[in-house]
């Protein structure tokens, strides 16, 4: 039974371990930390902790709560197993990679669809590649090829104008994000490494000049852009994300930007993908992040935004009239 603060009800997040869980950083702290302000009881549970009992989907998950604002998360009592159906809403945001384990989480999850509200919805999770999803809109995207054959990839660069990106399908953080150019001496060793010597696809996509300005991450909240920061890259890095030393800096949405959200959001709610982080670089669309998006701190210091017109409020007050 919830208690006065708590009357509200219990709501679930699957996480990565608590210690990982950033309080300046992490976006998922700032959902956790805004249920809490709502009159929520969070929980967490890890992937070890989900469970099938027969059709029925349950957690091994603890409450969360907060000691001080900006405090580490912290269990707030002892671990319970509960069925999902017993929580208002499941929030998935297991960091990736889509690995084995993440897959079988969402069979986990699909079990409990029927009995709750889970987000993002599980099967758009395992369906959606966050690289290659973005081949639904061919009028935004740079040229992009799928390859594991090393003469391919060859004839990619060439077509290409003799530089493009390569990068691996399940990647994340920016990591092993490559350049490749023709003439380069390294050339075979790259596309060596990128396709494990011709045994594993990668992505290889038009290089686009606008990268040395950084790229752009928009947030949508159920199909709907709620804010946006670009991430500069570091002098002579490549890569923008933050995890490899990127910087955030102060952005608007564009005409285009706006363009490129309203043509997603029907595709993205209709796959049950609420929350969803897109990568815009110059004028294109790169990426279509639906497994733990971040920027919500960035946006939220870079703004100056605070109470009800932060990311995290705006999140909440999208999910509550979905809430069963």
């Amino acid at each position: 039974m919830p208690t006065a603060k708590h009357a509200r009800g219990d709501v679930l997040f699957v996480l990565d371990p608590l210690e990982t869980i950033h309080p300046k950083k992490d976006s998922s702290y700032l959902m956790i930390a805004e249920a809490l302000r709502r009159g929520y009881q969070p929980w967490s549970v890890e992937l070890p902790g989900l469970l099938l009992r027969g059709a029925e989907a349950v957690a091994r998950a603890y409450p969360l709560g907060l000691h001080e604002p900006g405090a580490p998360l912290a269990p707030t009592g002892d671990p319970q197993v509960r069925s999902l159906a017993s929580f208002r809403v499941v929030v998935m945001r297991k960091d990736p990679p889509v690995d084995p384990d993440f897959v079988t989480a969402t069979w986990c999850l699909d079990r409990a669809v029927s009995h709750t509200l889970v987000i993002n919805q599980p099967q758009g999770l395992r369906d959606l590649s966050e690289k290659l999803a973005i081949l639904d809109f061919p009028e935004f995207i740079p040229r992009t090829f799928l390859l594991r054959n090393i003469g391919d990839l060859r004839d990619a660069l060439a077509e290409l104008g003799g530089q493009m990106i390569i990068k691996p399908v399940f990647g994340f953080g920016g990591r092993e994000v490559l350049i490749a150019r023709e003439g380069d001496p390294n050339l075979s060793t790259l596309f060596e490494l990128a396709t494990r010597d011709g045994s594993t696809w990668t992505i290889a996509q038009e290089f686009v000049p606008a990268a040395k300005n950084g790229d752009k991450r928009i947030l949508l909240v159920d199909g709907e852009p709620i804010g946006a920061v670009m991430r500069v890259p570091a002098d002579g890095e490549l890569r923008n994300n933050f995890h490899a030393g990127g910087s955030p800096a102060l952005t608007q949405l564009t005409a285009r930007d706006r363009e490129i959200c309203a043509r997603l959001g029907p595709f993205l709610r209709e796959r049950g993908q609420f929350f969803v982080g897109i990568d815009v670089l110059g004028e294109f669309l790169t990426e279509i992040n639906v497994t733990s998006p971040t920027g919500m701190q960035e946006i939220n210091r870079l703004g100056g935004l605070t109470g009800d017109e932060t990311m995290q409020a705006r999140f909440w007050a999208a999910l509550e009239p979905r809430l069963r």
